[in-house]
């Protein structure tokens, strides 16, 4: 991992350097993005894995080509359509649209060679979603979005899995945007809120006006003041007092790993429940799980694409997600009352059970 990282700073550092002299989409193709992909473990001068101007014919229209695809047993896995580092990447997402569903491509990638836009079909299957659920920056490295862009690597590519935390990833950024949004500009709805929590008196539009300042200032104080709690506990951690003398960057400080994933026996009871539910439908043996950290998953056939339900049993508030048309929710007082829903379980296996007919 660390070989990895050093690699793409270096890229990084080039791309700084040569992009006032790039000018052309050619250009970004082999000065930057190539290499990219070259550093993620691809052979780029090999077509059988890494494909320039792959064919992928839409509709009527014939010999509609993208880019790059990376090749997988004669099939592309993943669609790349290269745009220049001149070019911003708003509204260029249509071509790979189309050709999406038209290939047994699983995601696409929309590049300039500064941003790499990651697209899949979470909502709806062999339709590209508008949003990518992952985006990297070459010139603003972050340590989170190295951790899942080295799950691109040739050697560590995992489709399922990537397919599995990409809803979670998806949504993760754009609650993380919305908080870059109220760092700067607290909105109105936000502003009411907090005063709402902190204030007695009347809300009128001058008092809400006087505490978006306030709001402002407050918020950016407490995440400064985190962040520095954070760092002298790391270095009182990991440092002897004459050590902690010195000044230490970020980047010498130790990485905080995720926790583990757990399964809970009340995961598996409700594993064991699905499969009894569903025994006259469908052979005990195509019911798998899979956990991670957000929600318990039952799947068809061990394929993160054929999920039957999530169970989200980790908070107070458990609950059940269907695999449907309108991804139905609901409230689970205990694991027992996913009985109440057989019918529901049954209608998204017959549904899958149908697509494969």
């Amino acid at each position: 991992m660390e070989a990895f990282i050093d690699k793409i700073k270096n890229l990084s550092k080039r791309m700084s350097t040569l992009k006032d002299n790039i000018t052309t989409e050619e250009a970004t193709k082999t000065s930057i993005i190539m290499p990219f992909f070259q550093t993620l473990g691809y052979d780029v001068f090999n077509p059988e894995e890494f494909l320039p101007e792959f064919i992928a014919d839409v509709g009527i229209k014939k010999g509609e080509k993208v880019d790059f695809a990376i090749m997988s047993e004669g099939k592309p896995l993943i669609l790349i359509e290269a745009k220049s580092i001149t070019e911003a990447l708003q509204n260029h997402d249509s071509q790979l649209f189309r050709y999406f569903g038209t290939t047994s491509a699983k995601f696409a990638i929309l590049t300039n060679g500064i941003s790499y836009r990651f697209y899949t079909d979470l909502d709806e299957q062999n339709k590209m979603d508008s949003v990518p659920f992952f985006e990297f920056n070459l010139a603003e490295l972050k340590e989170s979005s190295l951790s899942e862009l080295a799950k691109f690597r040739k050697g560590s590519f995992d489709l399922d899995k990537i397919f599995d935390t990409a809803s979670d990833l998806k949504y993760s950024n754009k609650i993380k945007e919305l908080f870059d949004e109220w760092w700067e500009h607290p909105s109105e709805e936000f502003t009411s809120f907090i005063v709402s929590q902190v204030y007695n008196g009347r809300k009128t539009k001058t008092v809400l006006d006087n505490f978006e300042v306030i709001v402002k200032k407050s918020f950016k104080q407490y995440i400064n003041e985190l962040v520095n709690e954070k760092i002298n506990a790391a270095l009182k951690s990991t440092s002897t007092p004459q050590e902690q003398e010195e000044p230490q960057t970020l980047e010498e400080l130790p990485v905080i790993t995720e926790p583990e994933i757990v399964t809970t026996e009340e995961e598996i009871e409700g594993y064991a429940i699905a499969k009894m539910l569903l025994k006259e439908t469908i052979d005990d043996e195509r019911v798998y799980y899979r956990d991670n950290k957000s929600y318990f998953n039952i799947l068809l056939d061990n394929s993160i694409r054929k999920w039957v339900c999530r169970l989200y049993l980790n908070g107070s508030n458990k609950m059940v997600q269907f695999n449907d048309e309108e991804r139905t929710t609901a409230s689970l007082e205990k694991i027992s009352d996913l009985e109440n829903y057989k019918e529901k379980l049954i209608e998204v296996v017959d549904r899958f059970l149908i697509k494969n007919a």
